[in-house]
């Protein structure tokens, strides 16, 4: 969870699309040599904490500590406070430095947030490439078994559908934290299927080509 050169609008946007509550990562701090900066997610913010290394021990404000190790230990139970907020925030989900991608985030844009007077070159080559991917998919009904067009947008760990692409309110909001599986589907009369398997309902859908459908599934499985 050491990320080198990690720019601290990088590491916010890897949180923010891919962490949850307690994801936290440690990279450089740009102020000094011997400084690192602890960046973790507390709700729908990112909290950037100074680690001190003296050679010998790691300074954390008042606290000292042998290793980064020890330093992990005591903040997953004593928790942080994240600025002036009060955020109690606990480190509980280390982000790996490696996450095998799929390919497929190689053209997906890098949510980084640019109104901060840097430069682009300084921001994206950088940035580990995060995924969000809308388009057109046919889903099967609940009730009645009919095959209806919609509109899903995927976003960090949420899936929604909506009527089509003009529509601003979703038809349903699905937790990918809940499913259990995405895979391919050969029990329906269509080509191009796929599933979504969730504790009460799985869901049934279909893209226009195979390709698009591979698609869906790698960066789903990721997700999950």
């Amino acid at each position: 969870w050491y990320h080198d050169n990690l720019t601290r609008h990088a590491a916010e946007a890897l949180l923010l699309s891919n962490g949850q509550d307690g994801s936290y990562l440690l990279r450089k701090s740009n102020e000094r040599e011997d400084l690192y900066s602890l960046s973790v997610r507390g709700k729908d913010s990112v909290k950037h904490f100074h680690v001190e290394h003296t050679g010998t021990s790691f300074k954390f404000g008042f606290n000292e500590f042998s290793s980064l190790k020890e330093l992990v230990m005591h903040f997953a139970n004593q928790p942080l406070i994240g600025s002036e907020t009060g955020t109690l925030i606990v480190l509980k989900h280390p982000y790996p430095r490696k996450v095998e991608e799929p390919s497929i985030y190689e053209s997906v844009r890098v949510h980084t947030a640019m109104q901060t007077g840097r430069t682009e070159n300084d921001l994206v080559p950088n940035a580990p490439s995060l995924g969000t991917k809308e388009g057109y998919l046919i889903k099967q009904g609940k009730i009645v078994k009919n095959w209806k067009t919609r509109w899903f947008t995927l976003h960090r760990n949420e899936l929604k559908y909506f009527k089509d692409q003009t529509a601003t309110e979703p038809i349903r909001a699905l937790d990918l934290t809940e499913c259990s599986a995405v895979q391919f589907d050969y029990s329906q009369e269509r080509v191009n299927c796929f599933c979504l398997v969730f504790p009460l309902r799985t869901y049934y859908l279909c893209a226009k080509t195979g390709i698009e459908a591979d698609e869906w599934i790698k960066i789903l499985r990721w997700k999950l």
